[in-house]
């Protein structure tokens, strides 16, 4: 029986390398499958109040910004990224298990923000020993990734139906077998020696003075890009415990978690098509748009029926938009440059979300969910900042509808 395309054998790859790097994004897929939705709901059952789950929330994602590059660059120089991997999943998993014995505020902020920070660098480290294996031996990126979004899946409604039955003293528990896994799939990552260009979140220090990246269009697409991104925040920090409010069980909320990981999926598998068809920057805008329109709608209450459609506009407000960009990026920057690109990227998203994380703890605070109207003034911000990239972007020659420029 012949293997799934991207999943063969390649010549000179290490043995099963696409299984192994599948099963190695799945973990922290699981982690992120329970601390997403859940986490704050366990800090909520410990009486923080919004705006400390807000700053609990929002800080480790403003230490991250600076800890993984840092993580990245020493991955890069010792040669072999997957160490650097099994320290990340047993710093955490120690910091994981030090959560048991917290139930304050300042001894919770400091853990997690702890957890942030050596956390950080497993994700983008994976991935770039994921994007190694496609550019060295031509292995299959979104089969490899696809796994990841079914994990996550499958630890989000794993997650409801626990909180169901346990409430939030669950989420400690799942979270600590989480990361075990983390460190299991550190040991099992393929070992492919020193990487033959930097990793994304190391490469922004080494960013050339006349890159393209520092052209007025392409810094206006990633700003835009990422306030879109960040416009999600509220939604991270405070959808399941005001789910739970309205009475949504533990089990709906990770129902509505999936679906939009599972509309993302969807969106993915019909991506090459959308992209020959579509002009980039149009689909960033349309993305854009239904993010403004999705963070609108979010405080009217609505049935489950409601809030599932609305959550499967996932694959519109990051989906298309985060394809899109990419796309523009292969087209507008070099391939020297490609690893500075991704590496800026994270760094706007980093910083926004974690700004917007933070003002939404005040919001919801003070305006409960009426609060996503100010996500949508985020959103518009990007749309904004989108449009201007476009008229900005230098003129090209005439292209057919299914070029996508």
């Amino acid at each position: 029986m012949t293997p799934p395309s991207g999943f063969r054998v390649t010549a000179g790859a290490p043995p099963f390398f696409a299984v192994r790097i599948a099963l190695v994004f799945c973990a922290p897929m699981m982690v992120n499958g329970i601390a997403l939705p859940f986490f704050p709901v366990w800090l909520e059952t410990l009486s923080l109040t919004d705006f400390q789950i807000g700053i609990v929330l929002a800080v480790p994602l403003f230490v991250r910004v600076f800890t993984a590059p840092v993580a990245g660059v020493i991955a890069d120089r010792i040669g072999e990224r997957s160490v650097v991997l099994l320290w990340s999943a047993l710093l955490s998993l120690l910091t994981a298990v030090a959560l048991f014995a917290t139930g304050s505020f300042w001894p919770i902020l400091l853990l997690y923000t702890l957890q942030g920070a050596v956390y950080s660098p497993y994700v983008p480290i994976t991935e770039a020993i994921m994007l190694s294996g496609v550019r060295r031996w031509n292995f299959d990126y979104g089969r490899m990734r696809l796994w990841g979004s079914l994990a996550f899946i499958v630890a989000t409604m794993a997650g409801g139906w626990l909180a169901g039955l346990y409430g939030g003293a669950m989420v400690l528990p799942a979270m600590a077998a989480a990361f075990v896994l983390t460190v299991v799939g550190a040991l099992i990552a393929p070992k492919i020696g020193k990487p033959r260009r930097p990793s994304p979140i190391a490469a922004i220090a080494t960013m050339p003075t006349k890159s393209t990246l520092r052209q007025s269009d392409v810094q206006l697409m990633l700003i835009g890009v990422s306030l879109v991104n960040a416009s999600h925040a509220m939604l991270f920090a405070f959808s399941a415990i005001y789910w739970q409010k309205m009475g949504f069980s533990g089990v709906d909320v990770g129902i509505l978690w999936s679906a939009g990981v599972l509309a993302e999926v969807v969106f993915f598998l019909f991506a090459v098509q959308l992209r020959r068809r579509f002009n980039l920057w149009s689909m960033m805008i349309v993305g854009a748009s239904v993010a403004v329109v999705r963070w609108i709608v979010f405080p009217m209450e609505m049935s489950f029926a409601g809030y599932f459609a609305l959550q499967c506009l996932h694959a519109f407000t990051y989906a298309l938009i985060h394809m899109s960009a990419q796309s523009r990026l292969v087209q507008r920057v070099s391939e020297e440059q490609e690893a500075a690109a991704q590496g800026l990227y994270f760094f706007y998203t980093g910083i926004f979300t974690a700004l917007a994380t933070f003002v939404s703890g005040y919001a919801f605070s003070w305006y409960g969910v009426q609060g996503f109207y100010l996500m949508s003034l985020v959103a518009a911000a990007g749309l904004i900042s989108i449009v201007a990239g476009r008229l900005l972007a230098p003129s090209a020659q005439p292209q057919s509808a299914g070029s996508g420029g």
